[in-house]
């Protein structure tokens, strides 16, 4: 009911209110806080980016492996939101959050050893995270392509959202591990861990057909 209640507002994935629209539309120059600060906003509400993130941090205990995962994903996304910005790449909004829908899947899958059951080895985590960040970074693009950001003070502020995103994300993560880390210290983090990572992937190929079915109906 939750994942539905979610999936019925899409504002809240990669929606802006009226007042972050009108001044993305309107704004001059370089606007480097008010663009730091959009850019952790969409990253705190951006679901579809956070339940990714859990995928990944769900089964690592280490402080150093939970960095380096989560450093992989910040090099992915960095570089497809500045790059695709700035060169003005232009994806299809709806295919691309279709894909990052499916990198949420994959993690499931992934998380429930899925892999190693139907073809028999693991692949390589660490470049998949990197590729799946690479398609969160063009998902992020196209939401600010969207409002034909003048290009006076263009670098500048893209690399101000960049920063916001960033700082959104390790906000969201540091709240993400610490329940994590309580819920770990409970008997019930194993009993249910099959059935979170299931309802993890359930919520990843959720996120493909309604982005599927946007693309197909407009």
């Amino acid at each position: 009911m939750v994942l539905l209640s979610l999936l019925s507002v899409e504002a809240l994935a990669h929606g802006v209110d009226d007042s972050t629209r009108n001044f993305l539309e309107n704004n001059t120059g370089v606007q480097f806080i008010p663009f730091l600060y959009i850019g952790a906003k969409h990253m705190v509400t951006g679901y579809d980016h956070l339940l990714f993130l859990v995928g990944v941090i769900f089964f690592l205990y280490r402080s150093k492996d939970v960095l380096l995962y989560v450093t992989m994903f910040t090099i992915g996304h960095s570089v497809t939101l500045l790059y695709g910005v700035l060169n003005d790449i232009n994806v299809n909004a709806y295919i691309i959050d279709a894909i990052i829908g499916l990198s949420v899947a994959y993690k499931g899958f992934d998380n429930l050893g899925g892999f190693k059951k139907v073809i028999g080895r693991q692949p390589n985590t660490k470049l998949a995270v990197l590729i799946f960040g690479l398609f969160h970074g063009f998902g992020l693009a196209t939401k600010l392509q969207e409002f034909n950001i003048p290009e006076d003070g263009l670098l500048s502020n893209i690399i101000a959202f960049n920063l916001g995103v960033e700082l959104g994300q390790f906000a969201a993560l540091g709240v993400i591990l610490l329940l994590i880390n309580a819920w770990r210290k409970l008997p019930s983090y194993e009993q249910f861990s099959i059935a979170t990572n299931t309802a993890l992937m359930s919520a990843g190929f959720m996120l493909v057909g309604f982005q599927m079915a946007g693309f197909l109906l407009n």
